[in-house]
């Protein structure tokens, strides 16, 4: 589901180009969940940008979900991490004064030519079930509890039933019960098929990883 080969992925730092990542190569199968982890800065989080078709900037070959990322147009890498691509960051980035059903349906209501209404609100009843909060369907974020919120915001990528799930810092603003919490939700995740890349500084995600690669130096091993 995920393909990297030989990423390259440069900044302009005044007069010079510090390369972050230098000739990456990534796999992530079907039903697999990959930790990466590595020091602050180290470019763990533009590597899930590259993967994710967040950054057209960078050198090398990427596939997601049998695309190729390569001279894909803005909106057709749109199109891709809408129909393909959930995101979970370690801000919930939740809107307040929303319920938790309506920031599920957020992203489908959006969406330019989407599903009708009705369909949308029964698949965010699903998505929200699937992480353990269908009782909390009428919460608006300020009555959840931290972990609560992460669950939220993963059924807010699962909307659209993607084949792969990337989070950058999942658990980095929650306490060790609802951290514990979310790397089980991924584990299950990955289980049931889907390719969920996370990269993270925590052992409590790295430990319950089929695969878990450090990223030193912009190189992965």
């Amino acid at each position: 589901m995920i393909r990297l080969r030989s990423v390259t992925k440069r900044f302009r730092d005044g007069e010079r180009d510090l390369a972050v990542l230098r000739g990456v190569d990534l796999d992530v199968a079907p039903g697999e969940l990959v930790a990466i982890v590595g020091a602050s800065g180290s470019g763990k989080s533009t590597l899930l940008y590259v993967a994710g078709a967040l950054d057209r900037d960078f050198e090398g070959e990427a596939v997601v979900a049998g695309t190729a990322l390569g001279g894909l147009d803005d909106a057709a890498r749109a199109e891709l991490r809408n129909r393909a691509v959930g995101f979970v960051f370690q801000s919930f980035n939740l809107l307040p004064a929303l319920s938790a059903l309506e920031n599920v349906m957020l992203p489908g209501v959006l969406r330019a030519g989407g599903a009708p209404l009705a369909s949308v609100r029964a698949r965010a009843r699903d998505a929200l079930a699937q992480v353990g909060l269908a009782g909390k369907l009428a919460a608006p974020p300020t009555r959840l509890s931290g972990g609560e919120r992460q669950r939220v915001a993963i059924a807010r990528a699962l909307l659209a039933r993607p084949a792969v799930l990337l989070a950058d810092e999942p658990t980095g603003n929650l306490d060790v019960t609802s951290g514990e919490d979310i790397t089980r939700l991924f584990v299950e995740l990955a289980g049931a098929g889907m390719s969920v890349l996370v990269v993270t500084h925590e052992e409590r995600v790295s430990r319950v990883a089929g695969r878990v690669l450090r990223l030193e130096d912009g190189r992965l091993g």
